[in-house]
């Protein structure tokens, strides 16, 4: 079946494994699995999603809007039991055909943890509007310190060890800050065209 438009989902397990689907639109969504996925508006990080996406993000600041009551409290909830840092958060695309029905499984295309989900509620005519920013980092991360401060090769295979411990456990490691420093040895060449 062609696949005539796309639909953006976000899965956000928590780490006591409850599992929050958000979808970006209006209403509530069912998948080919029976899965319910609540309406929301993703209202900041458009174009980080579009870098997320393409494998070029290393940390997303996703804001999410206008979820319904009972999703916005399973949020806060969450967030006053401690449960949400370190959670696995999954952009996620959906094909849909003409029908606006959905073709097939949806297709991973970004996976990162929870790093901060800062809240606020705002009052309106309409009733109260909650929003919820989420703050993802993923195994890219390692690469950059916010503190300004430089990895060495010895830290960076310690913290990609953590983050990517499957590849770890294959003796995989993120050798990023070892390769650096032989860079400064090479010399680049540009081509003559005389």
């Amino acid at each position: 079946m062609a696949i005539k438009s796309l639909k953006i989902l976000v899965r956000i397990t928590f780490p006591d494994e409850t599992v929050t689907r958000l979808h970006d639109g209006a209403g509530p969504f069912l998948d080919t699995n029976g899965d319910l996925w609540l309406g929301a508006c993703l209202t900041e990080g458009l174009d980080e999603i579009e870098m997320a996406m393409n494998g070029e993000a290393t940390t997303l600041m996703l804001g999410v809007s206008g979820l319904a009551p009972d999703g916005a409290g399973l949020a806060f909830d969450e967030m006053e039991d401690g449960n949400v840092i370190g959670g696995k958060v999954q952009l996620l695309l959906q094909g849909m055909d003409a029908w606006d029905q959905p073709t097939d499984e949806p297709e991973v295309k970004f996976t990162g943890k929870i790093d901060n989900m800062p809240m606020a509620d705002v009052s309106s005519e309409t009733g109260i509007i909650s929003s919820i920013t989420l703050e993802i980092t993923n195994r890219f991360s390692v690469r950059r310190l916010t503190s300004g401060a430089v990895l060495s090769d010895v830290d960076q295979r310690a913290r990609s060890a953590i983050l990517n411990a499957a590849a770890a456990a294959m003796g995989l490691f993120d050798r990023f800050c070892e390769r650096i420093a032989g860079l400064s040895d090479k010399a680049i060449r540009w081509p003559r065209f005389t």
